[in-house]
């Protein structure tokens, strides 16, 4: 029987078989697209497609210079459930927070960047979650996180103005106090709620990521809105994560 003439699909497919069953291993390199179109016999046209499928499908990576590669997956285990709940592991002394301390459990090494605070009109998003007016005036501290050294999370939290000023969430360095910086400034946080979206970044989100080379890398939107007295909102932080860097885990117990 003659077989049915190559495409670059039937390629692709041929490629993400030897990496699903373990033939092509995370981190090793590909052939040259030369040697690729002599083993298959086809055309280096079509072999150049095929890479390019295998790159949007989030199987191979490449990295200028040194050719492509197969991605390798090593994503932090994140239990969004136990942050910012019951014994707190806020140290002063040393700066670590409940997410270095979930990093640091897995044998990472966690870092937050200096975060960027400004007063800024508030969006349309941020406004209902703290029930405001749009365009009202919140506080904004950026930051991104990073583990192993790496671009991990965006974590982003937003303030009613009269809840951050004259605290330590106006300055822009990295700050861990004992209960978290709202409890110990005389805000605790009372109840929390979470809303998880599933998306593709923005462009600003795939820049401050360095996502600019995995195309078609989906990211979990994690937003917890923080409540405090009177059931009233005084924080919201938007967790951006992506996918191949994140894997998160909600763990619940129940009453029987």
């Amino acid at each position: 029987m003659t077989r049915k003439p190559a495409t670059s699909r039937w390629l692709a497919e041929e490629f993400r078989a030897r990496i699903d069953s373990g033939a092509l291993q995370p981190g090793d390199k590909l052939p040259s697209t030369k040697q690729i179109a002599e083993e298959f016999n086809v055309s280096e046209l079509l072999v150049y497609r095929a890479i390019t499928q295998l790159k949007e499908s989030g199987h191979i990576v490449a990295r200028q210079g040194a050719g492509v590669f197969v991605r390798v997956y090593n994503p932090l285990l994140w239990n969004p459930g136990e942050y910012e709940r019951g014994e707190r592991s806020d140290d002063p002394v040393t700066n670590v927070d409940d997410w270095k301390a979930q990093v640091r459990a897995q044998g990472r090494e966690p870092e937050q960047g200096i975060p960027h605070v400004s007063t800024e009109p508030a969006p349309k998003d941020i406004a209902n979650w703290l029930r405001l007016e749009p365009g009202t005036p919140v506080v904004a501290r950026r930051r991104l996180r990073l583990v192993d050294g790496e671009p991990c999370q965006l974590a982003d939290s937003w303030f009613p103005v009269e809840i951050a000023e004259g605290t330590p969430l106006m300055e822009e360095r990295d700050v861990a106090m004992k209960g978290g910086i709202l409890a110990a400034t005389g805000n605790p946080q009372h109840r929390l709620r979470d809303e998880l979206d599933i998306r593709m970044p923005t462009s600003t989100e795939i820049e401050r990521l360095n996502l600019q080379n995995l195309p078609g890398t989906p990211v979990c939107q994690h937003a917890r809105i923080g409540y405090g007295g009177n059931d009233v909102p005084i924080r919201v932080m938007v967790t951006i994560a992506p996918g191949d860097r994140n894997r998160i885990i909600y763990e619940m117990e129940i009453n029987r």
